[in-house]
């Protein structure tokens, strides 16, 4: 996946009610693509109430 369309995801998780009320979007300035996967399938985890998160393809 494209840095552009990671970002585009951290961006609709960052409206999730979840997410509102914290950046989790600054931290992706300084993260590799890898990194930015991961940090994007916690949040994801995290929105959808799961302790396990899937794994990044």
């Amino acid at each position: 996946m494209t840095r552009v369309a990671l970002l585009e995801r951290l961006k609709e998780l960052q409206q999730m009610p979840k997410f509102q009320n914290r950046d989790i979007r600054t931290i992706s300035a300084v993260m590799s693509n890898e990194a930015l996967a991961k940090h994007i399938e916690v949040c994801e985890a995290a929105v959808s109430g799961s302790n396990r998160p899937a794994s990044v393809a």
